[in-house]
């Protein structure tokens, strides 16, 4: 099974730089009150990092459309 490395750069390390982002927030910027739902957890703040760092990865369709366009 081939690893294709444009998949790699292009979907899995902006999750990855997401979730690393998430705990950052957590560790630097965090709310130790425990009143804060996503701040005072590492676990919530990781999982959103993650989560935006997916919504930023996901191929979108116009940019396949503007792709077949430019072929024919």
């Amino acid at each position: 099974m081939k690893i294709d490395k444009n998949l790699l750069l292009r979907r899995v390390l902006p999750v990855i730089a997401g979730g690393l982002i998430g705990y950052a927030y957590y560790y630097y910027i965090g709310c130790y009150s425990g009143t804060c739902p996503i701040q005072s957890n590492p676990y919530i703040s990781t999982l959103y990092g993650t989560g935006i760092g997916l919504v930023l990865a996901w191929p979108s369709k116009k940019k396949k459309v503007q792709a077949e366009d430019q072929n024919g």
